[in-house]
């Protein structure tokens, strides 16, 4: 699957977990959860210990299944993304925009999501090349904050990260956004080991994309 499909797919799919693993096998544990609910985009946090490692397990898992997309997050510098795609993620996510980063998934072909809360850093993203724009933190700047940005910007493909839930993800697709991006919202329950909890979260998830675009 080469960029431009991956960007596709994150845009058709509408919505991303924000996976923060205690450990490796708890993220790989969500990420299975949530992929079994229907949330098959999956952005692996590096703050997860062994996130490359959880992130080469998932690629090799869901390989054969072209839906699945794993990708990494939290992402700060050119060193961690490129373990990153070395080791399978196919779209790279940042709370920040780094010019070093984008650099580099630039030369691997590789999706780039940078995080942006201001216009002049969204222009400085998408000139070096990024591809999706995450606005963050969503539950800051608010779902106003990505019709204002395509105001001057009707190019940029928005997606918000921070605060979105199941109730406000029809107002965040409705502004605009490409797709959503949810993290404790989405992946909470497994803080007590209830994956289930998290599948049954991921179907709510996907049930809120498809009616918000119906």
């Amino acid at each position: 699957m080469d960029k431009n499909q991956v960007a596709a797919k994150l845009s058709a799919q509408g919505i991303i977990a924000v996976v923060r693993g205690r450990t490796c096998e708890d993220g790989i544990k969500i990420a299975d959860a949530c992929i079994k609910g229907g949330v098959k985009a999956i952005e692996l946090a590096f703050t997860t210990p062994q996130g490359d490692v959880a992130i080469k397990t998932l690629a090799e898992k869901y390989r054969d299944d072209e839906d699945v997309i794993i990708g990494a997050g939290t992402v700060l510098d050119a060193a961690s993304c490129r373990i990153a795609i070395l080791n399978g993620a196919k779209f790279i996510v940042s709370p920040c925009f780094s010019e070093e980063v984008v650099r580099m998934c630039n030369l691997y072909r590789v999706v780039s999501c940078p995080g942006v809360m201001t216009p002049t850093e969204a222009v400085a993203a998408l000139s070096a090349g990024a591809d999706i724009i995450k606005v963050f933190p969503g539950d800051i700047v608010g779902t106003k904050m990505i019709k204002d940005l395509h105001g001057p910007l009707p190019q940029a493909a928005l997606m918000p990260s921070g605060g979105v839930s199941v109730e406000n993800t029809a107002d965040w697709l409705h502004a605009g956004a490409v797709a959503v991006s949810a993290g404790g919202s989405l992946t909470g329950a497994a803080k007590t080991g209830d994956y289930d909890g998290v599948t049954a979260k991921a179907r709510e998830f996907v049930q809120a994309v498809a009616a918000a675009r119906a």
